[in-house]
């Protein structure tokens, strides 16, 4: 059985002010389709899982946002992380849930707020990940094929070819490595054996069970815990405490960093993590003036920018490759280039007591 966990408990920052705390960009409508993030990833792998084997990892305060979205979700499907505490927990909590549900599925792992063009390619990797996993105790991740030199990835370094199904080539992991400089990302790109991370993952639940009681072993007897009070009224109690005892350590760090019989199927699929505002380039139509506009905008020698402003009339004379975003109680305007330090601008908000605009 084929099961599938796709994590939305993130809160978008890179995407403020459009994405907030309590709408974030997993449930935001980015691409052309009036679907929101959230609904495309559900709806491109439906053919592999149905509805009632998806589950959904989240905070307490995303729960009815989802049950408005995917409409027809079972409730015991939305699993309800207490506090953040990164990926590894989060993994291993929704795993002892699944586990419970459909003991011995395979697990497909899978971020709430991705891009994927080319769906049925998608679909096609996804399947031979499947068989890769299903053999031995195999983790298999995905690896997007790069077409440039990328900083804001991280990379995936393979090494030998394990085999070949139907004409993808499926490699043993070497190492992965944090985001590069931009030096050290050409040469990864000319060296040919390096793939953007794209934080998506497929096993067999006893596989990453086993790998968390072996590399994360105090994240595990926390887990095991938890699994004895599944279905009683403590359940809820006890994955409060439980979580708040577990390190916060990603999934990458904490786990596949170590493991042995780590796998990648290099993919090529229009994929994009849509990580911040200049990614719209890569998905909305851009103007002859290479200008991205949602909303209403009339420059004047204004070019290369991106203008977010779906009920305000927006005007600017001489500007180029800027960012500009209005919402009802907050502005971003900023330079394109540095759009990456819109955590920072947060943070600041944060700091000076503006919870009302985060």
């Amino acid at each position: 059985m084929i099961t599938a966990l796709i994590m939305a408990g993130g809160e978008g920052t890179r995407f403020w002010p459009l994405s907030r705390k309590d709408h974030p960009k997993q449930f935001l409508k980015l691409n052309d389709n009036q679907k929101t993030m959230l609904q495309e990833t559900v709806e491109r792998i439906n053919e592999l899982v149905p509805l009632d084997q998806v589950f959904i990892a989240t905070n307490e305060a995303y729960q009815k946002a989802i049950k408005r979205q995917l409409d027809g979700i079972p409730e015991e499907n939305i699993i309800v992380e207490p506090m953040k505490r990164n990926t590894a927990a989060c993994i291993g909590l929704s795993s002892i849930v699944i586990e419970d549900k459909y003991p011995g599925s395979t697990m497909i792992v899978l971020p709430a707020d991705h891009l994927i063009k080319d769906q049925k390619r998608f679909v096609d990797i996804l399947r031979k990940s499947i068989m890769t996993a299903a053999t031995g105790k195999k983790l298999v991740t995905i690896g997007i094929e790069p077409t440039h030199p990328e900083t804001g990835y991280g990379y995936i370094h393979f090494g030998d070819q394990l085999h070949t199904i139907d004409g993808d080539q499926v490699f043993e992991v070497q190492n992965f490595t944090e985001k590069p400089d931009l030096s050290t990302a050409k040469d990864f790109l000319e060296e040919g054996t390096y793939l953007w991370n794209s934080g998506m993952f497929i096993w067999q639940l006893s596989s990453i069970l086993a790998n968390i009681e072996t590399h994360l072993p105090e994240i595990y007897e926390s887990l095991q815990r938890i699994k004895n009070a599944l279905g009683t009224n403590s359940a809820k109690k006890v994955i409060r405490d439980e979580f708040e005892k577990m390190q916060s350590v990603s999934i990458d760090y904490g786990i596949m960093e170590k493991a042995d019989d780590i796998f990648v199927i290099p993919g090529s699929f229009g994929w994009d993590d849509l990580g911040s505002w200049p990614a719209l380039e890569r998905v909305k139509k851009v103007d002859s003036d290479g200008n991205v506009v949602i909303g209403k905008h009339y420059g004047i020698d204004t070019t290369n920018s991106i203008i977010h402003s779906p009920n305000k009339v927006v005007t600017t004379i001489g500007l180029d490759d800027v960012v500009i975003v209005d919402t009802e109680d907050a502005i971003l305007i900023c330079d394109k280039n540095r759009a990456q330090e819109v955590k920072e601008i947060r943070n600041i908000l944060a700091a000076e007591g503006l919870e009302d605009c985060l």
